[in-house]
């Protein structure tokens, strides 16, 4: 029987709240009700999936089962296991063609026709109370961890270090970065999670990237953008102005006269990319600073612009 986690299919964390929980559900019942994707076979089945994790989750009692269950087994998504092996023994906990439309591993649990439901007290008892099952092989834990990353490097698609505890012990791996990852997506690292039991695989471990606020650029889509600083003279007379490109390369770029802070210049096909390669733009924000000082003639020249301007901007 393939072993189903509810929460990857919602695409919440286990410690989603009830809210967080009802949002992701309302989110993917929308995208692929039967209504919205008339003959689509698949979307239909994706439906099923979602509303039977909701079910689950949504309910306190169904939750706590469930999470019983595969705190102790620690399986993946789609892990086949032998349900008799996990103390459901000889009795009937599931069945196919089921009336409810969920899946049989919904009904080891929960029951379904009016056969019996999961028990907690009786799993563990048969799985952690007999030779057999505590010297049954499985596989490690996984361990997750969060990276804020320069989007540059993500661009790039760069190698960075992370240091990570697996069971109190620090290990230090070196991550290539996907080429067009996005701000929360996950890398998965196959056996670099917690040792087997009883010579079971190593688990897995989960980076979850995020893009470091520190860095000069900023992401929204596949378009990048960046500040640059101008001086009061060279806005209202306009220059020319040397920037920094992701790729460390750099260009001149003309500022036209006038120019006010808050104002976006386009640099096309210079932006982020996607898996597929394909780029977005390069925007660069104005914003309009002073010098750090001002002497005398400075101020004189202020003085002068001040009382001949005879324009009043909004207050």
């Amino acid at each position: 029987m393939k072993y189903r986690d509810y929460y990857e299919i919602l695409g919440v964390t286990k410690e989603a709240t009830e809210a967080e929980i009802k949002k992701a559900y309302r989110k993917l019942a929308k995208k692929y009700h039967p209504d919205a994707n008339p003959g689509d076979q698949a979307a239909e089945e994706k439906f099923k999936e979602v509303s039977e994790a909701y079910e689950v989750l949504s309910d306190k009692e169904k939750r706590q089962k469930y999470d019983q269950f595969g705190h102790q087994m620690n399986f993946d998504n789609g892990y086949d296991f032998d349900p008799s092996q996990y103390g459901f023994g000889n009795r009937t906990y599931y069945q196919t063609g089921n009336d409810s439309g969920f899946s049989d591993f919904f009904n080891m649990f929960f029951g379904g026709g009016g056969t019996e439901g999961f028990n907690g007290q009786d799993i563990f008892g048969s799985v952690f109370g007999n030779t057999k099952s505590r010297n049954m092989t499985r596989k490690g834990e996984n361990v997750t961890a969060s990276l804020d990353i320069d989007p540059v490097d993500a661009l790039l698609g760069k190698s960075v270090k992370v240091t990570v505890n697996i069971n109190g012990s620090p290990k230090t791996l070196d991550i290539k970065i996907p080429k067009g990852i996005q701000d929360g997506e996950q890398i998965k690292l196959k056996g670099q999670g917690g040792p087997g039991i009883n010579g079971g695989s190593k688990g897995d471990m989960f980076i979850k990237i995020g893009f470091s606020e520190k860095s000069s650029y900023s992401v929204k889509g596949l378009d990048m953008e960046k500040n640059v600083e101008l001086l009061p003279w060279e806005a209202a007379l306009g220059t020319s102005v040397t920037v920094d490109l992701p790729e460390g390369k750099k260009m001149n770029v003309s500022i036209p006269a006038g120019i006010n802070t808050g104002n976006k210049l386009r640099i096309p096909q210079k932006g982020y990319v996607d898996k597929n390669d394909n780029r977005g733009n390069l925007y660069l924000i104005i914003s309009i600073v002073n010098p750090p000082s001002v002497n005398d003639k400075m101020k004189t020249l202020y003085k002068e612009l001040m009382e001949t301007n005879g324009y009043t901007p909004k207050r």
